[in-house]
């Protein structure tokens, strides 16, 4: 009986518009205090102390739980946030969330997941005339690591050597990618069983993109070793410094070799809904498959995204495998089951994510995010080389941007001054008034900002880099 009360209260629909309308007035508050750059962006605590806390947390009731995670939670809506490559979702769309958190229909078959897969089929539409792929297609996955995988299994599977799913090989198969590309590309190689002589690691240039001209013999040298290249992944761009690869040079190495041309746009993508910076992603739509975050700059929660395919066949020949109970006519192209071409059996409404922002706001406002937030990159590039404290790595491509503290009373020792811009970094995070992360150039390290935030302004950027000054004199003196 005590069950039997306790389902029904769990699903009263009063009381679910009673927790929500609280839920929604907890975020409304957060996103008012945030935007007026209230409070802080981080207030980091040790793991031990945060799991203590919840292994001891006695209040009952979601509205204190719920806020408590507020209040525990990095605020990426905080204009301050500049740290890592994570979306600051427009709220319409992570309402979507809560629609589709609800609703729970998983799309692996048409007849659980309707509506929301004729919705998927027109965003990926939508993605694929941005690019330039006539006659593409493709799916929603799971984050740009899965996707990644699958785009690298389908070249695998437009191998006609072997087939390599159904019977498995011994030979030594391998990609060529950028030594800057993201670590996933190098997870899938491992994952697909090709060990680290499956990657080969193409060096960049000075802009840190990769360099091509490097590609003949290093696919040379593969070949006289008794590898077998499948692939060649271009950058757009890199994580560490957001630099795109040159996509034109790659797919025609690409062709000439008949070698399959995948594009990790996980970050950078979405440069194809920018009128000004849609140049960066040129090349793209001559590539074989493309993998798009919309959850980095397509303003979404995670995890939203696209694999998109120049044939849309391609996309069918990655999985093949019976499973007679949940469809029927295993040859058909059905577009409209999707487990036939993901990973996942279950997969969530992903795609209505981007969709809700569409039809509420339009197509154009991912050209304003983008084209913003790399413009305001390039400004604070131009801030940073005309300070003769602080360093740039290289001018950005994208709203990714490298630099360092080189304070004028400081030594030239190259290890004293990374080691200098480790401890502002650690020191800024530690104070939550901002978030920016570090990353590793040459040995050297750099802070790295991502300008996520379409909030975020010159005047944030130019406060971040005076308490980068105060710091530091408080450092060295």
């Amino acid at each position: 009986m005590n069950k039997e009360s306790l389902l029904k209260k769990a699903y009263d629909p009063n009381t679910f518009r009673q927790k929500g309308h609280e839920l929604v007035n907890q975020l409304a508050d957060l996103l008012a205090h945030t935007q007026n750059r209230k409070g802080k962006v981080t207030n980091p605590k040790p793991p031990e102390e945060l799991l203590k806390f919840w292994k001891s947390h006695s209040v009952q009731g979601s509205h204190d739980l719920f806020q408590n995670v507020i209040d525990q939670s990095t605020k990426v809506h905080h204009p301050k946030y500049i740290g890592h490559q994570v979306s600051v979702p427009v709220p319409v769309s992570a309402l979507s969330n809560l629609l589709s958190g609800l609703l729970n229909n998983g799309m692996g078959i048409y007849e659980m997941g309707e509506g929301a897969t004729a919705i998927e089929k027109i965003v990926v539409d939508i993605f694929c005339d941005h690019i330039g792929y006539k006659g593409g297609g493709g799916v929603f996955t799971s984050g740009g690591t899965l996707a990644n995988l699958t785009g690298l299994l389908a070249a695998r599977a437009s191998y006609k050597e072997k087939k390599i799913w159904t019977e498995g090989t011994s030979d030594q198969y391998c990609i060529m990618v950028s030594e800057m590309a993201h670590y996933c590309v190098d997870r899938a190689v491992r994952i697909m069983g090709w060990g680290e002589n499956g990657i080969i690691k193409v060096p960049v240039n000075d802009g840190f993109s990769m360099d091509t001209l490097a590609l003949s013999s290093l696919y040379d040298k593969a070949t006289k070793d008794g590898k077998k290249v499948l692939a060649i992944v271009g950058s757009a761009p890199c994580t560490a410094t957001g630099s795109y690869d040159d996509l034109h040079a790659i797919a025609d190495f690409c062709k000439d070799q008949k070698l399959w041309f995948h594009v990790d746009g996980a970050h950078g993508g979405p440069a194809i809904f920018s009128k000004k910076y849609n140049y960066l992603m040129s090349g793209a739509e001559r590539a074989d498959s493309v993998v798009i975050d919309a959850h980095k700059m397509m303003l979404t929660p995670a995890l939203t995204t696209a694999l998109l395919f120049k044939r849309k066949d391609d996309s069918y020949h990655t999985f093949i495998q019976d499973a007679y109970y949940l469809w029927e006519g295993q040859e058909d192209r059905e577009w409209y089951n999707l487990a036939r071409r993901t990973f996942e059996c279950t997969k969530v409404m992903m795609a209505v994510r981007v969709f809700t922002i569409i039809k509420e706001y339009g197509i154009k406002i991912f050209d304003e995010y983008v084209t913003r937030q790399y413009n305001l990159a390039r400004e604070f590039a131009e801030v940073l080389e005309q300070s003769d404290d602080f360093e740039l790595a290289i001018f950005p491509d994208s709203n990714i941007v490298c630099f360092r503290y080189i304070p004028n009373y400081q030594s030239n020792n190259q290890e004293d001054i990374s080691e200098l811009n480790r401890k502002i970094r650690k020191d800024i995070f530690q104070k939550g008034d901002f978030y920016l992360v570090q990353t590793q150039q040459n040995d050297d390290l750099y802070l790295r900002v991502s300008l996520m935030n379409p909030l975020t302004t010159m005047d944030d950027l130019k406060e971040v880099l005076d308490e980068i000054r105060v710091y530091s004199r408080e450092e060295l003196t």
